[in-house]
């Protein structure tokens, strides 16, 4: 599959949790950094995520905001 986003991180998945609607995945891309993704269950499902699969996060954003 070929993708135009140019944020991919190569990872491994360390926890997929299922929601009400939506579930929460964790990958690990390295020097103890996790990425959190927020997916529907049907999405998970689909692509039939589970702890150990190798993954990409793949980040399109148009901004990026921080607040304290």
């Amino acid at each position: 599959m070929k993708i135009s986003a140019r944020n991919q991180i190569k990872g491994k998945i360390t926890s997929v949790t299922k929601g009400a609607t939506t579930g929460h995945v964790h990958i690990d891309i390295g020097n103890g950094t996790i990425v959190h993704a927020s997916i529907t269950n049907e999405a998970i499902d689909d692509l039939a995520l589970k702890v150990g699969d190798d993954a990409i996060a793949v980040i399109k954003s148009s901004d990026v905001m921080i607040a304290v």
